[in-house]
């Protein structure tokens, strides 16, 4: 059964926390922005000396000081050194020190999981990155669970108790987190037809869950288990090994290791879902690292999103041979 606690998220939810984290003056200017554009916003952009801008329905912005949008940027606001520096101090809750690994990572995650990217000087030691200093850029990005996403997609990848393992390709900002997340939360909290069951999710940059202090802040389930800021490998063995997760969900493959961490998944007799960079199927075989996993027929299904219907869209789902399509037509 679905779980009973599930609410509609309000289109402007995002704002408390994430204005929060920016100094006073800034934050009436966004919240001055006209509420039909304001209730998509995906991206806030700052940077310093530069114009303020944000991103939403597909287009970028510039904001003036009192909240109106336009094209023009010789009269939009123009972020200072003192805004920079402020609103550094307001995301790490006035300890810097204390997010010296967030820094390292390029980016901190708000309460609420929204995200908050970081530009500047990186300072290398022994070949790694040490930290960053002289912050100067940030992106802000609004972190949205669309509860149902998933619901296009499940008749595909769940078959009775049987759940295939799936990997989700689509080009950047085309919703494979947010699919991913859905999923998670359907496969654990159950749906008519199906118990739920446990669900490791391994969230290397903080984006499927958008944990902030350790604890989920996007809804994955009653019975999914997280493992935030760890890399992909590392974190699918240890989930195998800990956790016992009847499903494992990561975002994002790419690296040779995280292929053997895959095989190791599969020998333990645990199901994968996972997402990758990739166009369409073509681009996926054109890259070697995807093309060894597609050709060695791992995936059981490989689902496709792009945005011919809008952002979202499952274009198309393929069996394990990438070519056999099982979707009839395009569905959002």
């Amino acid at each position: 059964m679905s779980a009973s606690y599930e609410i509609k998220e309000s289109a402007l939810s995002w704002q408390e926390p994430v204005l929060e984290a920016l100094p006073e003056h800034i934050r009436k200017m966004i919240k001055g922005i006209p509420k039909a554009l304001r209730q998509d916003l995906e991206e806030i952009r700052i940077r310093e000396n530069r114009p303020l801008m944000v991103h939403s329905h597909g287009r970028d912005y510039f904001v003036c000081k009192d909240g109106s949008i336009g094209s023009n940027y010789e009269i939009a606001y123009r972020v200072t050194a003192e805004d920079t520096r402020k609103i550094l101090q307001l995301i790490a809750d006035y300890s810097i020190y204390a997010f010296e690994e967030e820094i390292r990572n390029g980016y901190i995650t708000l309460r609420g999981g929204h995200r908050v990217g970081m530009a500047g000087k990186i300072v290398m030691e022994n070949g790694s990155i040490r930290t960053m200093k002289y912050i100067n850029s940030f992106n802000i990005r609004i972190s949205r669970e669309v509860i149902g996403a998933a619901d296009k997609i499940m008749p595909y990848i769940v078959s009775g108790r049987d759940i295939c393992h799936t990997l989700i390709l689509s080009p950047p900002q085309m919703g494979k987190t947010t699919l991913l997340r859905d999923i998670a939360r359907k496969l654990s909290d159950g749906f008519p037809g199906f118990r739920g069951i446990k669900v490791g999710i391994v969230d290397e940059r903080s984006e499927i869950a958008g944990c902030w202090q350790g604890i989920p802040q996007r809804r994955v389930g009653m019975r999914t288990d997280v493992l935030d800021s760890c890399p992909k490998a590392t974190g699918i063995m240890m989930m195998i090994r800990s956790m016992s997760p009847k499903v494992i969900i990561t975002d994002e493959i790419g690296r040779p290791e995280d292929a053997a961490a895959i095989q190791e998944t599969l020998n333990a007799g645990i199901r994968i879902i996972a997402s990758a960079h990739a166009a369409d199927i073509q681009d996926a075989l054109a890259r070697p690292f995807l093309s060894k996993l597609l050709e060695s027929k791992v995936f059981e299904r490989i689902a496709v999103l792009g945005d011919s219907l809008g952002v979202g869209t499952l274009e198309k789902v393929y069996d394990s041979d990438c070519t056999t399509q099982l979707l009839g037509q395009p569905i959002r």
